[in-house]
């Protein structure tokens, strides 16, 4: 099963905080519906900045234990290659969890359409 570590930051870059999940767009709407759990609401964690899919649980949380310990500089360090410009990754990643999901079946117009035979 897959696991992602993760970093979310406020809208100021003051607070960044490092998180594990087995689904990310399910934590990122936790993060949205409780926007007070970890800080006030000035400090509100909403921006998602640098996540890691990883394949095994074990291999999630060791590397989750080692990006826990990073001081800020090397989490900045972590991110700036990969997004430069601190942008919030929810939109796109939103955009790709919806383009996976199977979209509903519209009944077909020839369902109902009988063969004529003669």
């Amino acid at each position: 099963m897959k696991r992602f570590v993760y970093i979310i930051t406020d809208r100021n870059r003051k607070n960044l905080h490092v998180g594990l999940c087995s689904d990310l767009v399910k934590t990122l709407q936790f993060y949205s519906d409780m926007p007070t759990l970890f800080f006030d609401s000035a400090q509100q964690l909403n921006r998602l900045v640098y996540f890691e899919e990883i394949n095994t649980e074990e291999q999630a949380m060791e590397r989750f234990k080692v990006v826990s310990t990073y001081t800020r500089p090397q989490k900045e360090k972590m991110i700036r290659p990969v997004n430069p410009d601190w942008v919030d990754l929810t939109i796109g990643l939103k955009y790709e969890s919806g383009i996976r999901t199977r979209p509903q079946l519209r009944p077909s117009v020839n369902a109902n359409r009988r063969a004529i035979t003669f």
